[in-house]
């Protein structure tokens, strides 16, 4: 079965992810849970962050981007990645680890 272009940048986010040490878990949206919620939830270096995975042109959903700014309220941070901008994924989880240091 062939993987969906989403799914291929949600892999190279793990891959990332997974190279740097950090935790993360991928809440799935249900009946039960949360609308919106971002596609990663992770903990790097003592910080929250959520990533919402695109891939080309898409873009969140006036929900996704109502979550994503909740975690930036909260003081967390909060990224959109698609296949050409994993480069800021790796920038933030820099600047996690400079700022706990």
């Amino acid at each position: 079965m062939a993987q969906t272009p989403e799914a291929k940048v949600k892999a190279k986010i793990k891959a990332i992810l997974k190279t740097h040490g950090v935790y993360y878990a991928m809440p799935i949206g249900t009946g039960l849970g949360n609308s919106g919620v971002p596609d990663f939830l992770c903990c790097v270096h003592g910080f929250f962050v959520a990533i919402e995975a695109k891939a080309g042109k898409g873009e969140p959903t006036a929900l996704q981007y109502k979550n994503l700014g909740g975690v930036i309220k909260a003081g967390g941070y909060s990224c959109i990645i698609k296949e050409n901008n994993l480069h800021f994924l790796e920038q933030v989880i820099a600047e996690c680890k400079e700022r706990a240091e």
